[in-house]
């Protein structure tokens, strides 16, 4: 797979570094409207750089890796299926469902793909908690309890301005990692509930090179959500940009017969922990040996397989079920959900 990536940020290196280290991918070149950065990120790994709009109409490029800030999403992800190339974008896949709509549309009226991050869940994590429960270890599935708790991002990003802008906030930065596990873990979900606040209005960042700069506050940075997947069990969610410390799991999952501890669904690796009634926690063995920041697996994935395992309609029904999360909290109702994607296979490694 010939990679082109627009987006030269702070998450490209470890892309660029995993894609440079597989024989079925391969980053021809990056781009961004900081000429200067994508220069400085090219020459660091070896790869060519180029405007944006140059290199969509490059014919070695099969996919587009789109690593640009939210906002940016849809536009770039739109041009780039226009451009007649796959898409693999960072998450969320869009900010809005419509947006995202018009994105599958777009790659289905042309016969393209589109893939989306997370890509974590492909690690041996999540896929080996899914084996799990899926080989009925924990025995009928009851329930999940995920918790995404933070005090904001101005403390140590350099310019974290866009995580408190529409479409940013805890829900839209961080959900789309624990839904896309719970996703993995549950299959589809059906509807939500939810309540949010946004606790202050204003920031003021801590990190250089804009250290006290007060930055404005667009959107909730405390949501709880209780969301009922198709198959009946229901999960908890709570992500937040408010929180200073804590002491709950990543994710907690519940069966008629025992609980799996799963890992931080922001990494690939371990441990899972199982508890069946009548035994103690153990570590049960991972199903791969992908454990390490592994960010573009899903690229390489793909490369393999012909199709995205991290797939785009996964990414439609996290950016969906996120837009019904807030929409939930702000006419204060349940939200019935409308897609209903098919889990793809197991990963194995």
């Amino acid at each position: 797979m010939r990679i082109g990536v627009i987006g030269a940020g702070n998450i490209s290196g470890i892309y660029l570094q995993n894609l440079a280290s597989w024989p079925e991918t391969a980053v021809v070149a990056i781009a961004d409207l900081d000429e200067a950065k994508a220069t400085t990120v090219a020459g660091k790994h070896g790869i060519g750089s180029i405007r944006p709009e140059d290199l969509l109409l490059r014919d070695d490029i099969d996919t587009i890796l789109n690593l640009t800030v939210p906002n940016a999403h849809f536009s770039v992800g739109l041009a780039a299926l226009q451009s007649g190339k796959g898409l693999y974008s960072e998450k969320p896949l869009a900010l809005t469902l419509a947006e995202g709509r018009k994105l599958m549309g777009e790659a289905t009226l042309r016969d393209l793909e589109i893939g989306c991050a997370p890509d974590t869940v492909l690690g041996a994590g999540i896929q080996t908690a899914r084996k799990l429960i899926e080989g009925g270890a924990v025995g009928e599935l009851v329930g999940m309890q995920g918790f995404m708790l933070c005090p904001g991002h101005e403390g140590w990003h350099p310019s974290p301005a866009f995580y408190y802008e529409r479409g940013g906030g805890p829900l839209f930065d961080m959900g789309p990692y624990y839904l896309s596990a719970m996703f993995h873990l549950g299959g589809p979900f059906a509807k939500v509930s939810a309540m949010a606040r946004t606790t202050r209005l204003t920031r003021t960042i801590a990190s250089e090179p804009l250290r006290g700069t007060i930055i404005p506050v667009e959107t909730p940075t405390h949501i709880s959500a209780e969301i009922q997947f198709v198959n009946g069990a229901i999960a908890h969610l709570a992500t937040s940009f408010d929180v200073q410390s804590h002491q709950l799991p990543h994710i907690e999952v519940y069966g008629t017969e025992g609980t799996i501890s799963v890992p931080d669904p922001n990494g690939f690796g371990g441990p899972v922990k199982l508890w069946k009634a009548g035994g103690e926690w153990e570590d049960a063995p991972l199903v791969s040996a992908d454990v390490s920041n592994l960010r573009g697996l899903g690229l390489r994935d793909w490369a393999i397989n012909g199709v995205p395992r991290a797939s785009g309609e996964i990414g439609l029904h996290v950016l969906e079920t996120m837009e019904a999360i807030l929409e939930s909290a702000q006419g204060e109702r349940f939200v019935e959900l409308e897609s209903r994607p098919a889990l793809p296979p197991i990963r194995l490694g």
